[in-house]
């Protein structure tokens, strides 16, 4: 008996698979954490939606090697959908609103995390003034 030869296509198709597999992880529907100042661990949560095709067709040859034509692609998805919010021990889970525009979407449906970030922020300003204002900052300090 002899052998059969791989279609071409499985690579194909296996190589575009791949590159979906690297571009969507576990990390893109559970984003990394992020911790504030105070202790809050802000965790986004996103739905990832993706498609996928692959096509080919052998032509006819009278050479010895076959003949192969083929392509394949792929789309990729991300939309952010919720905040897991983890504060005092207490989880809550913030939703965003799909229709309208992101940035709106986000100051309307998550103001407490904007209030987070921007305390961050200004105790970030503090710190760096406090340092600042430090005889040690200076080399003054004997």
């Amino acid at each position: 008996m002899s052998e059969m030869k791989e279609h071409p296509i499985n690579s194909l198709m296996e190589t575009t698979m791949q590159k979906i597999k690297e571009m969507v992880d576990v990390n893109t529907v559970v984003g990394t954490p992020i911790t504030t100042s105070d202790g809050t661990t802000i965790i986004p949560v996103s739905k990832v939606t993706f498609g996928f095709a692959s096509g080919g067709s052998d032509f006819p040859s009278k050479q010895p090697k076959d003949l192969f034509g083929g392509g394949s692609g792929a789309g990729v998805t991300v939309s952010p959908v919720a905040f897991l919010v983890v504060s005092g021990g207490n989880v809550r889970i913030l939703p965003v609103i799909t229709s309208g525009n992101t940035a709106e979407q986000m100051v309307n449906m998550v103001p407490e995390v904007i209030d987070k970030v921007q305390g961050f922020v200004a105790n970030m300003k503090k710190d760096k003034k406090k340092e600042e204002a430090s005889p040690e900052a200076d080399g003054t300090a004997k």
